[in-house]
């Protein structure tokens, strides 16, 4: 065990990648130990990544990737600086709302950190905020992409946790809600403070245009309801909703209508049985296709082979770390530390409330080293049969880990947002962390709130017969 860990922190403290690390730990100690042949090891790997759930990284991957290439963060950044530009602070505002609406297609917060976050900063430095106004705004709505629906920690989680990937979409839309209302109460309280004004003038016919696509985005699904009440059939009262929304947006030219429908179409499709989480990733690829080929016309064979190539790059890093990590956790348990682990926990402690402020603390201070993903594959294991003991609902779980972990994120030294944030802005590391740091109070509140409020979680997908 002592060198499983040791040689795994070792290589971590001389800058190998956190798969690399992971790997060649779990080798050495495979090795000097003989604890397994090589089969069993090559199994292990192997059992890792076969998984139906896991189709869905690759997929929710490249339709961010495609969204990025068909222009469409531009489109979401104009329709939120219509919105609320006009407010104090505005924006920072945008800022907000903008994470809020691209995290219903991206679902990573390096995603946004590196797609819209790269628009936005820019946005806030030209209109005369500070650098480190603009970054730490940023880095603080970026954690939104992985707590909206979809959210690809989510479906590593419910692959290790065996918990619904549904039931776990349904669950980050409160807490997101949740986040977005505590962060834009920071930006009113800064603005109050550092006398920010408004960065758009208050223009009612552009607050209503934006208002009118809400409602035209918010209409689809009632229609849907409606036409299923006066007997019509799911399907077709599906295909008359969508044909009324294509009518209306070729007639009216909306700007970001048929954007903002992503989220309803993963969202509503799934809530309708349509198609698992994982076809949801699929959907969400054509979508992107339909939007960037057809209705805005901005992708050209250049782009999207960019967009394939990045979604290769990142899948085979994101699947590699899940191998690694496989091993690593069967090695930890094979070697019972993941049991000392769990029998020091309950020896401190037998208050389900005291041991979710322990998971926090441990899983705060770990990611702000470990890549999420090899948290989670590795901690999951570990922490649920405790989770189940103590009646803690696993979806709930997952929110609180999530959402630790994309604290993590904003954090050195191994914070990615962090340091994607300090290469677009031009701040130095140590900057760019002093400027995350007001910013980390509403996300705390956040997790407060969601570790000792269940109903934040549990309540939406309760409702929708998700959850018992």
């Amino acid at each position: 065990m002592l060198l499983l860990l040791g040689s795994f922190l070792v290589l971590m403290l001389i800058g190998a990648p956190v798969a690399i690390s992971m790997a060649v730990a779990s080798v050495l100690y495979i090795v000097l130990y003989g604890v397994a042949p090589d089969i069993i090891v090559a199994q292990r790997m192997i059992a890792g990544v076969e998984s139906f759930p896991l189709l869905a990284v690759p997929f929710f991957i490249l339709a961010g990737n495609l969204m990025n290439s068909a222009g469409v963060t531009g489109r979401i950044y104009s329709f939120a600086v219509a919105l609320v530009g006009w407010m104090k602070g505005g924006l920072a505002q945008v800022n907000i709302i903008g994470s809020v609406i691209f995290s219903g297609m991206s679902g990573t917060a390096l995603a946004d950190a590196a797609g819209i976050g790269t628009i936005e900063i820019k946005a806030m430095k030209d209109h005369g905020y500070p650098v480190e106004a603009a970054v730490g705004v940023t880095a603080a709505s970026a954690t939104l992409g992985p707590i909206f629906p979809p959210s690809l920690p989510f479906v590593i989680y419910g692959m290790m946790a065996n918990v619904s990937i549904g039931a776990l979409f349904m669950a980050g839309i409160l807490p997101g809600v949740v986040m977005t209302l505590l962060m834009m109460i920071t930006v009113a309280a800064f603005a109050y403070w550092k006398r920010w004004g408004s960065d758009a003038p208050f223009d009612i016919r552009q607050l209503l245009s934006a208002g009118l696509e809400i409602v035209v985005v918010l209409a689809v699904p009632v229609a849907i309801y409606l036409l299923m009440l006066a007997g019509v059939s799911m399907n077709a009262a599906a295909g008359i909703a969508l044909a009324g929304l294509l009518a209306l947006d070729w007639y009216f030219r909306f700007s970001a209508v048929m954007a903002l429908m992503t989220p309803v179409i993963l969202i509503g499709g799934m809530t309708m049985g349509w198609f698992t989480p994982t076809e949801a990733a699929v959907a969400a690829v054509l979508w992107s296709l339909f939007l960037g080929l057809v209705r805005y016309r901005t992708m050209t064979p250049s782009t999207l082979a960019k967009a394939s190539f990045d979604t290769i790059e990142t899948t085979a890093s994101v699947l590699f770390i899940v191998t690694a990590a496989s091993v690593f956790a069967w090695l930890l348990t094979v070697s019972q530390a993941a049991q000392l682990l769990s029998d020091a926990i309950l020896s401190i402690t037998d208050n389900k409330w005291v041991f979710l402020i322990l998971v926090n603390l441990l899983m705060l201070f770990v990611g702000c080293f470990l890549d999420t993903i090899a948290v989670i594959t590795i901690l999951v294991p570990i922490l649920l049969p405790i989770v189940v003991k103590f009646g803690i609902d696993p979806v709930q779980f997952g929110l609180i880990m999530t959402l630790n972990l994309m604290i993590g994120l904003l954090h050195p030294p191994l914070g990615m947002v962090l340091f994607v944030l300090s290469r677009v802005a031009k701040l130095s590391v140590e900057r760019t962390t002093v400027a995350i740091l007001p910013w980390l109070v509403p996300l705390f509140l956040a997790l407060i709130l969601i570790t000792f409020v269940p109903a934040i979680s549990l309540w939406l997908p309760q409702q929708l017969g998700l959850l018992r």
